[in-house]
Formats: structure tokens, sequence, C-alpha cells
């Protein structure tokens, strides 16, 4: 054996050995899938809150306007009661005013006319004497 062959054979012996060791390495090498970095994790974060912040002013914005339906639904119901309920008492009291103004009448007609029975010369003093 030569000197020269000495020396290849550790290198090639070497290469053959690295060259096994690359191929299981390369198969056994990291995932496709890899942890996504901390950049990556906060702007999908960011996405996250944008996309729920959107979704709960929506709810926010669809129950504001069903409240406001419901209260002004209410306002026209109570609304309409309470005109109701005032003509109501508008009219009571319009009767009430009408019946004591019609007692008030028929009391000065009467208290006139006993007055007039005792004042000679009027009509009521001489229907009374007869």
């Amino acid at each position: 054996m030569n000197t020269s062959f000495v020396r290849t054979v550790p290198a090639v012996l070497a290469l053959a050995l690295a060259s096994i060791g690359m191929s299981a390495v390369a198969q056994t090498a990291t995932p496709a899938t890899a942890e996504p970095t901390t950049t990556e994790k906060v702007k999908e974060a960011g996405k996250d809150a944008v996309d729920a912040t959107k979704t709960t002013t929506k709810k926010a914005v669809n129950a504001t306007e069903r409240g406001t339906k419901k209260a002004w639904d209410a306002t026209k119901r109570t609304t309409k009661k309470a005109t109701h309920a005032t003509k109501d008492v508008a009219v009571k009291t319009g009767d009430a005013v009408e019946t004591a103004g019609h007692k008030t009448a028929d009391g000065m007609r009467s208290t006139g006319k006993a007055i007039g029975e005792k004042v000679p010369g009027t009509a009521e003093n001489e229907a009374a004497k007869k």
C-alpha cells in the first residue's frame, strides 16, 4: 500500500459516513409546520382583536336599535293612553262643571223667585197672592 492510498481511504470513509449521516439528518429535519414567530403571533392576535371588536360593535348597534324601537313604541303607547285619559277627564270635568252650573242657576232662580214673592209689585208677588 502506498501512502496516497492510506491517505485517501480515511477521507473516503469519512465522506461515506458523513453522507449517510447527512441523509439521516435530512430525513429527520424540522417539520414543515414550524412554530410561528412572535411577530406572526402578534399580527394574528391583532386580527382576532379587530374581528372581535367588529362583532361586538355590530351586536351593540343592533341592541341599541332594538332598545330605541322598543322605547319609541312604549312612548307612543303611553302617549295614547295619556291622551285618552286626558280626554276622559276633560269630559268628566265638563260634565261636572255643567251640572254645577245648572244647579247654581236653578238655585239662583228659586232664590230670585222667593225674593220676588216678597217684593210688592212683582209678578211673583202677584202670583203668590192668588
